[in-house]
């Protein structure tokens, strides 16, 4: 909270907008509200329509009030690439995303006939993105590789292997799994001195592990990716969590318990978190008494980590 006012003070929309996808869930409505009140008016007044959509999708996912029809007449307004294309990707937030392709195909069209090249690169990853969402795998790989086509051409090499990466991972959901693993693996010699891109290389390898039920691989990639992820480091925990979560569904505590102490000696910050998943699980299985358990919950001192364990735990302590 203190940090997102703090960059409201400054007038640091990027930090604003960075801090806020993060925080929301974690403020209560009316802390929230008075930090989206500030937010917008900085968004408005920096012109800066990528925090403006981010302000309006929370407010309308977290506290169910619509403002898109106020962003639709501004970007409108504007009618500039960056408040159009904003708005597109916030109908495809929203779930709305046959409109989100159409006002994409106008920017596209508009864009190509000013020969921006960047631009357009932008438009046809955002376009995969939307026909990914509506399952259209075959035209969202199409559009994925005129988006590495053009990133290429544009000398972009991060960009350039970015979507090289979200290729295989479309390849992978088309059930093109061969190819999809060869393609990340041809891919890795040139990423490793580019953390974010190789944790997202092996995030791709964790979601096909996790297809094919080997958790052992699947939790094995997550670990590597939180090792190389930088600034990625959220998205990879996340994963992670997600694999807990399946296991956690299927009974399969064995795995969890036998793998968590990996993840507690490399995150040493984490290590009561990851020890009191293991006692969840244990319990689970019948190989640990719930006063134990209980001590072990005891010792995680951060509120959201702790309500994480509790969620996965279903709640039992």
């Amino acid at each position: 909270m203190e940090e997102i006012k703090k960059a409201l003070e400054m007038k640091d929309s990027k930090k604003v907008a960075e801090l806020l996808y993060y925080a929301a869930d974690e403020l209560e409505d009316e802390e929230l509200e008075e930090i989206l009140e500030e937010a917008e008016k900085l968004a408005r007044e920096s012109k800066n329509y990528e925090l403006y959509k981010l302000v309006v999708y929370i407010y309308q996912e977290f506290l169910g009030v619509d403002k898109i029809s106020e962003f639709e007449n501004l970007a409108l307004d504007e009618d500039t690439f960056e408040a159009k294309f904003n708005l597109a990707d916030l109908y495809a937030l929203i779930g709305e995303v046959e409109k989100a392709l159409g006002l994409f195909r106008e920017i596209l069209e508009e864009e190509t006939a000013r020969g921006n090249r960047e631009n357009i690169a932008k438009v046809y990853y955002e376009m995969a993105l939307a026909h990914e969402e509506l399952t259209e795998y075959e035209k969202a790989k199409e559009l994925m590789e005129k988006a590495a086509a053009a990133y290429e051409s544009l000398g972009n090499e991060d960009e350039y292997l970015h979507t090289l990466i979200y290729l295989a991972y479309l390849k992978f959901e088309n059930g093109e799994v061969s190819e999809a693993k060869a393609d990340v693996a041809e891919l890795l010699p040139k990423i490793q001195e580019k953390p974010v891109l190789l944790a997202q290389a092996h995030l791709v390898y964790e979601e096909i592990f996790e297809d094919e039920e080997n958790y052992d691989a699947a939790l094995q990639e997550c670990l590597y990716a939180m090792v190389k992820s930088g600034e990625y480091f959220d998205v990879a925990f996340d994963a992670l969590l997600d694999v807990i979560w399946q296991l956690m569904l299927e009974d399969r505590f064995d795995v969890i318990y036998e793998n968590m102490d990996m993840f507690a000696r490399a995150f040493k910050e984490l290590s009561e978190f990851f020890n009191g998943v293991k006692a969840i699980a244990l319990f689970k299985e019948g190989k640990m008494e719930g006063e134990d358990v209980k001590e072990i919950l005891a010792k995680i001192k951060d509120r959201r980590l702790l309500d994480l364990v509790q969620l996965l735990g279903e709640a039992e302590f």
